[in-house]
């Protein structure tokens, strides 16, 4: 029995390597593939994202949330343009009350490019968006 279990691991890592280097083969082939655009595509932490930051536009408030004394943290995941555009965003967490608010505001940040051995890449990141009632 743990020989075949030793077979299968086996198998399925010669799998695995074989699927790698298939990737690694598209990217070069195809520079729209999936595995291209994440081969130029990096992950960077909030706090290196907002050291790129040119332009940040704050949230409306939804008076739907507000009314209802709504507040809260909003976590967005953001891809960034090599040009510094925000191009996706999904949410990660938060009220959905807020999140539409969030979703709109990020779309119009803007980034400085990251560059990447020179070269300006696309980064992914997160952005924390904080909505809190004042006067209360």
């Amino acid at each position: 029995m743990a020989r075949e279990t030793k077979l299968a691991c086996a198998l399925f890592v010669g799998v695995l390597c074989a699927g790698i280097t298939l990737e690694a083969q598209q990217a070069q082939s195809d520079p729209r593939s999936p595995a291209a655009q994440a081969a130029t595509r990096v992950r960077l932490s909030m706090a290196a994202s907002i050291g790129l930051l040119r332009k940040r536009v704050a949230p409306e408030y939804p008076s739907l949330a507000r009314s209802s004394h709504v507040q809260g943290t909003v976590i967005l995941n953001a891809v960034v343009t090599k040009a510094g555009d925000v191009a996706e965003v999904t949410v990660t967490s938060g009220d959905p009350t807020l999140a539409g608010a969030a979703i709109k505001a990020l779309r119009k940040w803007k980034y400085k490019p990251y560059l990447l051995q020179g070269e300006p890449v696309e980064f992914e990141t997160m952005v924390q968006m904080n909505f809190t009632l004042s006067g209360r």
